[in-house]
């Protein structure tokens, strides 16, 4: 059985090369909103997006989190015009799922508009630091949101990678 959605899922893949273009504002209103519709614990809707594609504060981020991983020397976002950062308050018991879930639906989203995406991680360290509080408040976002993690998001630069075979015994059928 096929259709669209079907299809969104098992053509995404990972983008680690973006174009420099940013894309439109249309482009990103399309996947924000499709956050939006992301299941969440309780239905509290409770996740937050900061979407990041000022200059400045994409050199803030990216370095950032070039200083969790240990290498600064690269771009940990790979280069994308755009970066979502997901928050969830750590206080409600599914606050790392109801995040997960809503960047799990960024990426579909943007993969069935043709942009390419990719799951960053290392944002709830960044914004433990000092730093990132000072971010945080800045954005108006509560003390108890933890950083869940980042979608970079753009116009894939080159091929869409090919995907790895799927592995056997992915699932027990249990009647």
């Amino acid at each position: 059985m096929a259709n669209e959605v079907i299809s969104a899922l098992m053509t995404r893949r990972a983008i680690r090369a973006f174009k420099p273009e940013q894309i439109t504002d249309e482009e990103l209103m399309t996947v924000l909103e499709a956050g939006t519709w992301a299941p969440s614990g309780r239905g509290m809707q409770s996740a937050q997006m900061v979407v990041v594609q000022n200059e400045e504060l994409m050199k803030q981020i990216v370095r950032m989190n070039g200083e969790v991983l240990g290498d600064t020397s690269r771009n940990p976002y790979y280069g994308a015009p755009t970066v979502i950062l997901v928050f969830a308050p750590e206080d409600r018991t599914t606050y790392v799922e109801d995040g997960s879930c809503l960047l799990d639906t960024l990426m579909v989203a943007a993969e069935s508009i043709g942009l390419g995406s990719c799951w960053i991680h290392r944002e709830r360290q960044m914004f433990e630091t000092e730093e990132g509080k000072q971010l945080m408040a800045q954005w108006g976002l509560a003390p108890e949101m933890k950083g869940i993690g980042a979608l970079s998001l753009g116009y894939i630069e080159g091929e869409k990678p090919e995907p790895k075979p799927r592995r056997e015994g992915y699932y027990t059928i249990i009647k």
